[in-house]
């Protein structure tokens, strides 16, 4: 895993967030080129990322992953600018929720 470099000529910043129903959290790094989005979650977490108190519904060093609402492999380099997002399980099927929505509206 790449260290976790500081110096303006060996980083580039990411932002890593999780969106929880009532709170967002987010971390901003400077981190090597070349890292991967998992990594910049596994330094998120080291960095703070969820509060010792948060109670949250997804094991963030587990979950799916996106940038800027893309779902991206666990082996996406990271890009200078990019925000890492970590998904979590759908409370309901999206197409379950339009049939709903559907019957209620005849």
């Amino acid at each position: 895993m790449p260290a976790h470099d500081s110096s303006p000529d060996s980083s580039i910043p990411v932002e890593v967030v999780l969106a929880m129903p009532e709170v967002q959290y987010r971390v901003e790094l400077d981190v090597c080129p070349g890292t991967t989005a998992r990594e910049a979650v596994r330094l998120a977490v080291g960095a703070g990322l969820i509060p010792l108190d948060a109670r949250v519904d997804t094991d963030p060093l587990q979950a799916p992953l996106g940038v800027y609402s893309e779902k991206v492999e666990d082996n996406y380099r990271c890009q200078a600018g990019d925000r890492v997002e970590i998904y979590r399980p759908l409370q309901q099927d999206p197409k379950d929720m339009r049939r709903q929505r559907a019957r209620q509206s005849t």
